[in-house]
């Protein structure tokens, strides 16, 4: 069990931050307790009564009044509970078919949302729990500074409820969709791409001993890679001597009995060992961003697919994702490639993690877009104007020849569909993206001179 504690610790997180279960089920019971410890402790101190002003409860020795102001935030506080969940279930169903399925995830994790349920079950927790301690018989009692406590949360339940209601109406804006899933995406690159070159190797080639056969180690249940522990896996293939190849990258799904991931030297695996490898993997029925960048692509990706769409023809939408698709790229080219050697001791390599490239990267973002876009000139004109931007930012001069042979791609695409004086605004951004191609090679190949030039400085033994 201790052997999958860290996994389990990071998808409880995960799970704390996303569903509408944990979080409000924690609102609701830390207030149920609230309402039964405090009204215990006023029947215990009276003196806690004597703080609330008379004005707040000025029938004090009637405990049916008590009883009645309890039960009826209570009775009221459920009404409004099954007003917000109908509030929930439109949005989600809107969303759903207008936009994805897939991006209730983000829906899910909106925290506003989460404390809504939350303070409104609460609130019912607390004053059905406080309920029982106004009573008439043995002893008359009403727990006054409790019945207080429960006009206020209802007081606060009235003033959070006019908040969420303004809060959904902007949560089902495309825009603010779109936004909310880029920053999700964001922070997962920041999370993956830290520059953190510690374990760090990058030789030419895999280097595996030919002469070592390697067990292929197959996954027990059907799902998507949602998780991998990468520094535990180091950790056990450096105590047990052994390499770890993982054969499908986070995000791919796994069939059971289909290989997960590689060993070698196969003569030092055990059943025992397979299980402690395989317990640095999670596997589940849906994709999430613990460690897949490419799933929030996607997500913005559908949602622009189904704006271009000739049932939906909204163009503004779609350019509202291409921009935000160029938000996410120039962060991803902006950082160092994920680690896929992970090497202890330096040099000896013990786990291979694949991880997806800007390439991929690229195509997943906007090669469906650019071909279902070629009849669209405004969303075409923002495909080169995302490149651009990407461009701007980018040294590299392989990605640059990429963007600049994508936004060559998006120009031949049009030119098919559109009239050539339609095209030319695409020609013209075009002409601004491809000479950075060309200056990026030219920096290349001046750093590359003065690279050998050094060299040979160091070499002539007359200087």
């Amino acid at each position: 069990m201790t052997n999958r504690l860290p996994p389990l610790l990071r998808t409880v997180m995960y799970a704390l931050r996303g569903g509408f279960l944990v979080r409000p089920l924690l609102i609701a019971i830390a207030l149920g307790l609230l309402g039964a410890v405090l009204s215990s402790l006023e029947e215990s101190m009276p003196v806690l009564s004597g703080w609330v002003p008379a004005f707040l409860f000025p029938s004090r020795a009637d405990p049916q009044v008590a009883q009645t102001l309890l039960s009826t935030i209570a009775a009221s506080i459920m009404t409004v509970v099954s007003i917000v969940f109908a509030i929930l279930l439109m949005t989600l169903t809107l969303a759903s078919m207008q936009f994805s399925p897939r991006i209730l995830l983000s829906f899910t994790r909106d925290r506003v949302t989460q404390w809504t349920l939350g303070i409104f079950l609460g609130t019912f927790a607390f004053c059905v729990a406080a309920l029982p301690a106004a009573r008439s018989l043995p002893s008359p009692f009403a727990p006054i500074a409790t019945v207080t406590c429960a006009m206020l949360l209802a007081v606060a339940c009235v003033a959070w409820l006019v908040f969420f209601i303004n809060h959904i109406s902007q949560a089902i804006s495309v825009n603010h969709i779109v936004d909310r899933i880029a920053r999700e995406t964001e922070s997962v690159i920041d999370d993956l791409m830290r520059d953190s070159k510690r374990f760090a190797y990058d030789p030419p080639g895999v280097p595996f001993d030919g002469n070592k056969r390697e067990a292929l180690i197959a996954s027990t249940v059907s799902g998507y890679i949602r998780f991998v522990d990468t520094r535990r896996l180091l950790d056990l293939a450096r105590g047990y001597k052994l390499r770890v190849r993982l054969i499908r990258r986070i995000g791919h799904f796994v069939p059971e009995g289909v290989a997960l991931f590689g060993v070698s030297p196969a003569d030092r695996l055990d059943p025992q060992r397979n299980r402690e490898l395989s317990s640095a993997f999670e596997i589940g029925p849906s994709r999430t961003l613990q460690q897949d960048v490419e799933f929030g692509v996607i997500q913005i990706v559908d949602i622009a697919l189904k704006a271009i769409s000739s049932a939906v023809n909204d163009p503004s939408t779609a350019i509202t994702c291409v921009d935000q698709l160029g938000r996410i790229l120039i962060r991803f080219v902006g950082r160092n490639a994920p680690v896929s050697l992970l090497c202890d001791p330096p040099h000896v390599v013990r786990v291979i993690v694949p991880w997806i490239g800007t390439e991929s990267l690229l195509d997943t973002a906007f090669e469906q877009i650019r071909h279902y876009s070629a009849s669209d000139i405004a969303v075409s004109l923002r495909l080169l104007r995302a490149f651009d931007d990407i461009a701007s930012t980018c040294a590299d001069p392989r990605v640059l020849a990429s963007l600049a042979a994508r936004g060559r791609r998006v120009l031949a695409g049009c030119a098919e569909r559109l009239q050539p004086d339609q095209t030319e605004k695409l020609r013209e951004r075009l002409g601004t993206l491809e000479p950075r191609t060309a200056a990026a090679r030219w920096r290349g190949a001046e750093a590359a001179a003065l690279r050998l030039s050094d060299h040979e400085l160091d070499a002539d033994p007359k200087i």
